[in-house]
């Protein structure tokens, strides 16, 4: 098995994956997830990466669907693969996964095992192998103003030097990745078409938690 792998393209990328459903959890492009297993099916979906391909995708349930073992999934995620895997002393593995590009379900497999998986497409997000695409149209200093406010308003503690050094791109993407947001708020900054919109939708959900007064609990760190 490698130990590094090179995505250039949808081509790259495998047409089936194990799909790892996890609501207000957002994954982007080279992005990075730390993620906590300890489910007996995800503990098997993660030894099954790790013989392989070390993909897995991050998908959330769509809150519109039922409930249960198996709810109803939004139809875009985003694929990652592990790039940091350590094992705990009571059963739990401890995973970093960077994402590679985003996918749309084509249709879930029936399950031959503890956990789902979907056969997937890429084509719709060819941009994503083009590190740091799109960058120059990003209103960066509407980001940031959006950021202040929000710290601000919540009397939050921000690493402002390292923000100051961060490519559009990466600046973009983390917030969004760390925001407090709900599920459908998540999605829709997943499914922007490009940086510029991902950004303007993480401006624009910022102002609306500031102007409801009361922002959510969680904090960006």
């Amino acid at each position: 098995m490698s130990t590094h792998a090179s995505y250039k393209g949808p081509a790259d990328c495998p047409a089936v994956i194990p799909v790892f459903p996890l609501s207000g959890a957002l994954l982007l492009p080279r992005g990075q997830m730390p993620l906590n297993i300890f489910e007996p099916r995800y503990l098997a979906m993660v030894d099954d990466a790790m013989r392989t391909d070390r993909i897995i995708g991050m998908i959330q349930p769509d809150p519109e669907g039922s409930g249960g073992a198996n709810p109803k999934l939004y139809r875009v995620g985003c694929a990652g693969r592990v790039t940091q895997y350590a094992e705990t002393g009571d059963g739990r593995y401890l995973i970093s996964l960077t994402g590679i590009t985003r996918f749309r379900v084509e249709s879930e497999l029936a399950s031959i095992g503890p956990y789902r998986r979907c056969h997937v497409s890429y084509d719709d997000f060819a941009v994503d192998f083009e590190p740091r695409a799109g960058e120059e149209q990003v209103d960066r200093a509407g980001v940031l103003k959006a950021l202040r406010d929000f710290v601000e308003s919540n009397d939050l503690k921000v690493d402002w030097a390292g923000i100051d050094e961060a490519p559009d791109e990466a600046l973009v993407n983390a917030l969004c990745m760390m925001s407090p947001f709900g599920v459908r708020e998540k999605q829709a900054m997943l499914e922007a078409p490009d940086l510029k919109t991902r950004a303007e939708i993480l401006i624009a959900v910022t102002q609306m938690e500031l102007v409801r007064g009361s922002g959510p609990e969680s904090t960006m760190q």
